[in-house]
C-alpha cells in the first residue's frame, strides 16, 4: 500500500505579477514502511514539494495541477487529496503534525525562541493526542532520551538558543515523532549534525519506522545517507524528475548524466592526492585586481607558525539565578587546555561533534570570546603579537588580519544591505581607499569568487545558498587577511554547490597563499581540504596528525568512532548502525583505559612519530595507543 502518491504535481509561484512554474509534473510514491529519498540541488523543488504535502506553501505559491493522495494506515478506506484541501482548514491541521510529521532543515528558525524545548514538544502532543500533564512530561522525556539528550529532565527546560545546532535538530526530531506519525517528511534532517549523532538519528528513524510501520520521505543532498537509508530514490532537477527507481539501480546503474555528476561531486576518502571534486558548474576564481605578494610555496623549517594557541580554557555558566541567589545554574567546561599551531599557507582541519568546543576556540581566536586562561600568538613575520591582550586601535588593526566565513550565509548577511554595501563595509570601516577604489575592489572580489559584478545591486535573498556563501567568502577576502577561519562553511550546501565552494577555497588558497582554520563535522570534506587535522572531544584535542596519517592509522577511540560513523555513497560499504558509537562517541566510559580521563590522572599529548599526537596517559606504551 502507498501511504503517499503524488501524480503529475505542478506548483507555481507568482512574484511581482509574473507566474512561474517551479514543480513541473512530478510523480512519486511513498510505500508504507519504506523510505523514499528525494535527491537534488538547492532550488530543484524538493522543499516546495514537502511544503505542499504539509499544506504549508507560501501565499505566493499554489498547486496548479495534479494530486497529492494520502492514505492513512489507520483508515485504509479513506484517501485524502491534500492538494484539494483548504489551506488552513480543519482537515489539513489534523493531518499536519499528527499523522504527517516533518523535520525542517533549519531548526533555529523553526523553533520558538521564547518557549522551552519541552513546552514546544508538549504543544504538538496535546494538540493531536491530549493527555494529562504528568503523562505528557514522561512521554516527552522518553522521546528526548531516544533522540540523544543525555539529561532529558534538564533538556525539557532549555531554550533553543542554549543548544548547539545538533541538539536543536534532535529537539525538532523529538517534536516530529512525539505523535507517532504515519508519514515522516525529513527535509535535510542531518545537515547540521556531526557524523556520530547523524548515525544515531538515522538509526532512531529506522527503529521507529520498523516499530510503527512509519513511511519516510527523506529529502537530502547527502548521497551517503541515501545509500544507507533509502529503499527507493527519486532524483529531481529544476522541478522535473530526472531518474527514479530502487536504490540498487540508482547507485549501481545510474543512467542520467545529472545523477552521474552528483555522484562525482561528493568528497570521499578514496580520492587521490591532488584530485579535484567534479562540480556541476565550476566557480572559477579570477585573478585579483589588486595583486598580492606571491604566495609562499615552501615554508622554512624554522619559520614561526602564523598562529600559535596554547592552553586555552573556557567555562560557561548556564541556567537561571533566583532573586535570593538560588537557582539552577551549572558550569560547563567548553574548552580545556587546547593548543595547536597553524603554519603560513597551511589548512588545519578541526573536527568533532556538536558541543565539543570547536566554535568556542574559533571565537577566542577572533576575540569574540574571552578565555579564562591561555594564550593566542599571531606572527606574520614582523614579530609575535599577543592577541588576547590587544586593545583599541591595535585590536582594530589585528581584525584585518584574521577573517571568518560563517556556517549560515543567510543569517550572516544583512537582509537590508545590497551585496555592494556588504562587500564595501569592511573597506569603509578600515578606511581602505576612496569610493572609486572601493567600488573597483568590490567588483574584483565578485569576480574572484565566480559571481557576476552585475549582481552587486541585489539583496542576499535573491541568491541561492551557494551564491550567498560565495558572497560570504568575498567579504572575508576583502581586507586581504592572512588567516581565514572557516566555521562549517559548506555544511548547509548540497553536494554540487559544496564541490564548487571547496574547489574555490582551494584555488584561492593556491593563488593568494591563504591560511585556513577549517572547522567541520564532515570528515570527508576535511580530508579534501586540510593538510593536518585536529580532532576535538569534550573540550580537549584528543588527536592531531597529518591528514594521511589520521585516516590511515587513527589511534584515539574517539577518532575511530568518527571514522566508523561516516556514511559512504556506496552500497557495498553500508554503515552498521548498531556498532556506530554506542552511547555516543564522546562518552569516555567506552574508551580504553589509556585514553580515559579520571580524577587524579593527567593526560598528555604523546607523540606517535611524524607529527602524529594522541592525548593519553603518560605511562601508556605504544602498543596500547595503536
Amino acid at each position: 500500500m502507498d501511504i503517499l502518491r503524488i501524480s503529475d504535481l505542478r506548483i507555481g509561484f507568482t512574484v511581482h505579477g509574473f507566474a512561474r512554474d517551479v514543480v513541473k509534473g512530478v510523480s512519486l510514491r511513498v510505500p508504507a514502511g519504506k523510505t523514499v529519498a528525494l535527491v537534488g540541488e538547492s532550488g530543484s523543488g524538493k522543499s516546495v514539494i514537502s511544503q505542499a504535502i504539509m499544506g504549508l506553501l507560501p501565499r505566493a505559491g499554489g498547486v496548479t495541477g495534479g494530486e497529492i493522495l494520502f492514505r492513512d494506515p489507520l483508515d485504509r478506506d479513506t484517501v485524502i487529496d491534500i492538494a484539494g484541501l483548504t489551506a488552513e482548514g480543519e482537515e489539513i491541521r489534523a493531518l499536519r503534525g499528527g499523522r504527517i510529521g516533518m523535520i525542517f532543515q533549519e531548526p533555529m528558525s523553526s523553533l520558538s525562541p521564547v518557549h522551552t524545548i519541552g513546552n514546544q514538544i508538549e504543544e504538538a502532543l496535546q494538540l493531536h493526542r491530549p493527555t494529562d500533564d504528568a503523562s505528557a512530561r514522561r512521554q516527552i522525556e522518553t522521546m528526548l532520551r531516544r533522540v540523544g539528550f543525555k539529561d532529558p529532565a534538564r533538556a525539557y527546560g532549555y531554550y533553543p538558543f542554549e543548544l548547539s545546532g545538533g541538539l536543536r535538530q534532535r529537539a525538532m526530531l523529538a517534536m516530529a515523532l512525539i505523535c507517532q506519525p504515519a508519514l515522516l517528511i525529513a527535509d535535510e534532517p542531518t545537515t547540521a549534525l556531526d557524523v556520530t549523532i547523524q548515525a544515531q538519528v538515522l538509526d532512531l528513524m529506522r527503529d521507529l519506522q520498523a516499530e510503527m510501520g512509519m513511511a519516510i520521505l527523506l529529502i537530502t543532498h547527502d548521497l551517503g545517507v541515501v545509500a544507507n537509508m533509502a529503499d527507493e530514490v527519486v532524483v529531481i532537477y529544476h522541478g522535473e524528475i530526472m531518474e527514479s527507481g530502487p536504490v540498487e539501480d540508482i547507485f549501481r546503474r545510474p543512467r542520467h548524466p545529472y545523477l552521474k555528476a552528483l555522484l562525482k561531486a561528493s568528497p570521499h576518502f578514496d580520492m587521490q592526492e591532488g584530485e579535484r571534486l567534479v562540480a556541476l558548474r565550476e566557480a572559477r576564481a579570477q585573478p585579483a585586481a589588486t595583486p598580492r605578494a606571491a604566495p609562499v610555496i615552501s615554508r622554512p623549517a624554522n619559520a614561526p607558525p602564523l598562529l600559535s594557541v596554547r592552553h586555552l580554557r573556557k567555562t560557561y555558566t548556564t541556567g537561571s539565578r533566583g532573586f535570593f541567589g538560588k537557582g539552577t545554574q551549572a558550569t560547563v567546561l567548553a574548552v580545556d587546555d587546547v593548543g595547536f599551531d597553524i603554519a603560513r599557507g597551511e589548512c588545519l582541519g578541526l573536527v568533532g561533534e556538536s558541543g565539543c568546543g570547536k566554535t568556542t576556540v574559533s571565537k577566542i581566536i577572533m576575540r569574540a570570546v574571552t578565555p579564562d586562561a591561555g594564550a593566542v600568538t599571531f606572527n606574520d613575520g614582523f614579530g609575535p603579537t599577543d592577541v588576547l591582550s590587544l586593545q583599541g586601535e591595535e585590536l582594530r588593526r589585528f581584525r584585518q588580519r584574521v577573517q571568518m566565513i560563517f556556517q549560515d550565509p543567510v543569517s550572516s548577511l544583512s537582509p537590508r544591505m545590497t551585496v555592494m554595501n556588504i562587500l564595501r563595509e569592511p573597506l569603509v570601516i578600515h578606511e581602505r581607499g576612496d569610493g572609486a577604489e572601493q567600488t573597483a575592489r568590490v567588483r574584483s572580489l565578485m569576480e574572484s569568487v565566480g559571481l557576476d559584478p552585475r549582481f552587486l545591486s541585489r539583496y542576499p535573498h535573491s541568491f541561492s545558498g551557494g551564491q550567498r556563501q560565495r558572497i560570504g567568502i568575498a567579504r572575508a577576502l576583502a581586507l586581504d587577511p592572512d588567516l581565514i577561519v572557516c566555521d562549517e562553511p559548506v555544511s548547509a550546501l548540497d553536494v554540487s554547490v559544496q564541490a564548487q565552494i571547496l574547489n574555490l577555497l582551494k584555488d584561492l588558497q593556491a593563488e593568494r597563499g591563504l591560511t585556513f582554520l577549517f572547522i567541520s563535522h564532515n570528515l570527508a570534506v576535511v580530508n579534501y581540504m586540510a593538510d593536518r587535522i585536529a580532532v576535538m572531544a569534550n573540550g580537549h584535542i584528543v588527536e592531531l596528525a597529518p591528514r594521511h596519517a589520521l585516516f590511515a592509522s587513527p589511534a584515539h577511540p574517539y577518532t575511530k568512532a568518527l571514522l566508523r560513523s561516516v556514511p559512504f555513497a556506496d552500497l557495498d560499504r553500508k554503515l552498521d548502525f548498531k556498532l556506530v558509537a554506542p552511547g555516543g562517541a564522546s562518552d569516555y566510559s567506552h574508551w580504553a583505559p589509556a585514553f580515559r580521563p579520571e580524577a587524579g590522572v593527567s593526560l598528555e599529548p604523546l607523540s606517535l612519530g611524524e607529527g602524529h599526537y594522541v592525548l593519553a596517559r603518560p605511562e601508556a606504551n605504544h602498543r596500547e595507543l595503536v
